[in-house]
């Protein structure tokens, strides 16, 4: 058998015989039909004292920033928007109504609990004017004006 393309990549620093099978050319894994057909993990999501976070996306339009974020799950009383100089910060929660005992789950992918974002867009934000909607389906959108250009006039003589 001609030897791997990778025999011999580690003899520079002396740790080819280090190497699974460097020895005899042949890799020491043995993969059995068995472990193929085992049966999938199951996944845990332990809950954990961190906060989560939301995903947004972010678009310019017609002079304004627009923040889209899908919150599933969260009441409108349990949402605060904050506004400071450049940085908008989302939080909330999102609390579970029914009770499942650990044990029962299968798989647990979605956060549940106290979540928080916090974004710094390129221009000061003037709190008074960010417009916010949450509509039916879950779609938090924050409306922010782009900062407004001091425009430069040149005085002339005469």
């Amino acid at each position: 058998m001609p030897p791997s393309p990778f025999h011999g990549i580690f003899s520079a620093f002396g740790q080819d015989q280090d190497v699974p099978g460097s020895e005899q050319g042949e890799p020491d894994f043995n993969f059995s039909k068995a472990e193929e057909k085992s049966p999938p993990p199951v996944v845990e999501h332990k809950p954990t004292l961190q906060k989560g976070q939301i995903a947004v996306d972010i678009y310019e339009q017609d002079g304004y920033y627009v923040v889209r974020a899908p919150i599933a799950g969260v009441k409108l009383s349990d949402l605060d928007i904050e506004v400071d100089e450049k940085v908008l910060t989302i939080r909330g929660a999102r609390s579970l109504d029914d009770a499942i005992p650990e044990n029962q789950y299968y798989l647990q992918e979605c956060f549940w609990g106290e979540f928080a974002r916090s974004i710094t867009l390129p221009c000061t934000i003037d709190p008074k004017k960010v417009k916010a909607t949450f509509s039916k389906d879950s779609i938090l959108k924050i409306i922010i004006p782009k900062e407004e250009r001091v425009k430069i006039v040149r005085v002339h003589e005469g």
